[in-house]
């Protein structure tokens, strides 16, 4: 009996003994606490808006159909989901904003790629003139808000004989009226998305081509095999990595764009979650379930990708030099300008529309350049010191005096440094631990679930913690809380990832020597581990910050006007006060910019860096 009790003991000694060593590890404690926080986080808002697609909505047209079909006005039904796939809406309300919304992805990762592929190839891989300044420039479409180029392409192409609107640019200037495909819907969407993510393919091919191995290439041109199959056969399949990572990181995040085809009319999942939130409430759920589903998928294909066996290896450090290809004296400076012009109308361009529109007495009507006469100019929209209500001003304040504006600049710079702070710090530390334990499988998970919001269409994920977060119980919303808490969770994966990336090349014994001096945990990641990789990780700080900045999709359900610039631009949108969401589109810009040079200058980081920028 008492060897027994003695082997009980003894057994459950080494069980706690076994506990004891698991935690002594700091990555093991980080794995554990943040491993549950991003579960919750993730699956709860998730479980939210499952559950509401079956919940009757009193008020609702949803309601309404429950209750002519069984007399029920609460409780749970299928309602919505019969209701929206096979009634007579069912074209308009799921199928065309379906397609709608997977032609513009897929037309998006096309536009992007083409474009940016190209950019990064003569960059990196010819003699083309004014190589950096184009490299540097080509990154400001997607600095700055996605919306701000389907503003730019209304003031250029927009006419009052094909739109309803104020003549743009070319209707004013030359009097060229563009088609109605051209102004709106698909076709303009998928290249100003394609133009806001061409960076994303041209960071990411760029390195690639910049790194490769010049002797794959040499080796066939010895074999006198001609440049086109060089380029289909040799050069292309190096690169196929960094195209499906864009392909991943794209169509996730188009799906998921609402100010774009807002602005430009086209019809898509987010736009009409909008249009049906109201109504409709759980069929506009299920929509924000199909957009999950994407998310969910992309995160699948992305893990397929990771484990599959090919190996495309770019870099073998047999051969450093990479013949660049001689473009001619012409052609180096001819495919130069072209660059030049159009990367003016994609990142200077939008500054200068925006400005001019601010000091327009009709927004969007640029006749005064045709017919030569400036008096007309106005600084109301800046100035105005007092309520007006004639002017067009609609009882609001000029910009510069105006509260509600400056209000939301402030609470926009609070929701962008509480989401760098918290978001930053998740993420380095669940990057750390991730490195310290990247063969266990609950690392894994946590690295998954980690990265999981950022797939995710923000719409979606906006919509899924309005839900969880706006009800009874706990209601959040129109709080600078909610915006924190839904910013930190969608922008932790760059922090993560970022500090992921840069622990993977920090050796383990700089680590070990410290523990070996018992220096305690605290002491090796601020004295050591931080200062080593500080630039990477500041990246994952800022990151979240500048995105935070220029985010619509994600806040717009969460807060009313006048909490963040972005949903008050909608706001002023909305009134027709024009010239004050181009201020405001004026403001995120320039502090968008400001914040970037910046930050280049205090860490000498920058996103084209090692590119050619």
């Amino acid at each position: 009996m008492v060897k027994q009790e003695t082997q009980q003991v003894s057994a459950f000694t080494i069980r706690m003994n076994k506990v004891k060593t698991y935690f002594s590890k700091p990555q093991n404690v980080i794995l554990l606490i943040f491993g549950i926080i991003l579960t919750i986080t993730t699956v709860a808002p998730i479980v939210a808006i499952v559950q509401d697609t079956f919940t009757i909505h009193p008020g609702t047209i949803d309601a309404n159909l429950e209750k002519k079909a069984s007399g029920r006005t609460s409780g749970f039904t299928l309602m919505n989901y019969i209701d929206l796939f096979t009634s007579k809406l069912a074209k308009k309300n799921l199928w065309t904003p379906l397609l709608n919304t997977v032609y513009l992805a897929v037309g998006t990762c096309v536009v992007s790629i083409l474009f940016g592929g190209i950019v990064a190839f003569l960059i990196t891989r010819t003699n083309m003139a004014w190589r950096k300044y184009i490299s540097s420039i080509f990154i400001f479409p997607y600095i700055m808000p996605q919306w701000t180029l389907a503003v730019v392409w209304q003031n250029l192409f927009n006419s009052n004989k094909v739109t309803g609107t104020s003549n743009g640019l070319l209707a004013s200037l030359f009097g060229i009226t563009m088609p109605k495909w051209w102004c709106q819907g698909l076709f303009p969407s998928l290249v100003v998305l394609g133009l806001h993510y061409a960076p994303f393919a041209y960071i990411l091919i760029g390195g690639i081509f910049k790194n490769m191995d010049a002797n794959l290439e040499e080796a066939a041109t010895i074999l006198d095999t001609p440049k086109w199959k060089i380029m289909t056969r040799v050069t292309l399949p190096m690169v196929k990595p960094a195209i499906l990572s864009t392909i991943l990181l794209v169509f996730g995040s188009a799906m998921g764009s609402y100010p774009v085809p807002h602005y430009l009319g086209l019809t898509t999942l987010s736009t009409k979650y909008i249009s049906m939130n109201s109504k409709y409430t759980g069929e506009a759920s299920i929509l924000a379930i199909i957009m999950m589903i994407f998310g969910v998928a992309i995160m699948m294909v992305n893990q397929m990708s990771l484990t599959s066996r090919k190996s495309y290896t770019t870099v073998t450090g047999k051969s450093g030099q990479i013949s660049k290809i001689n473009l001619g004296k012409t052609g180096r400076y001819v495919i130069a300008i072209i660059l030049v012009i159009l990367t003016f109308f994609t990142s200077i361009f939008p500054i200068i529309s925006f400005a001019f529109e601010t000091f327009l007495p009709n927004p969007g009507d640029y006749s005064f350049l045709y017919t030569g006469d400036t008096k007309n100019l106005t600084t109301k929209w800046w100035a105005t010191s007092e309520n007006i209500t004639e002017n067009g001003l609609y009882g609001q304040m000029g910009i510069l005096h105006n509260k509600t504006i400056w209000t939301a600049f402030f609470g926009t710079l609070l929701v962008s440094v509480a989401c760098m702070l918290t978001a930053g710090t998740i993420g380095t530390l669940v990057g750390y631990a991730v490195s310290k334990d990247r063969r266990s499988k609950w690392a894994n998970y946590v690295n998954s679930v980690a990265f999981l919001p950022y797939l995710m269409p923000s719409i979606a994920v906006g919509v899924a913690y309005f839900i969880l977060l706006s009800g009874e119980k706990l209601n959040l919303f129109n709080t600078y809380w909610i915006l924190i808490i839904v910013g930190t969770v969608k922008y932790i994966p760059f922090a993560s990832r970022s500090a992921l990336n840069s622990m993977l090349q920090l050796s383990g014994e700089i680590e070990e020597a410290a523990i070996i001096q018992d220096i305690p945990w605290i002491k090796r990641m601020t004295r050591i581990i931080i200062p080593i990789q500080k630039s990477s990780i500041i990246s994952g700080y800022l990151l979240p910050f500048m995105t935070c900045l220029r985010e619509l999709s994600l806040f717009m359900l969460l807060c009313v006007q006048g909490f963040i610039l972005s949903t008050t631009l909608d706001y002023f949108d909305e009134m027709g006060l024009y010239a004050f969401s181009s201020g405001i589109n004026l403001i995120l810009i320039i502090t968008i910019l400001v914040f970037n040079a910046i930050v280049n200058k205090v860490t000498g980081a920058s996103l084209d860096e090692g590119i050619g920028g």
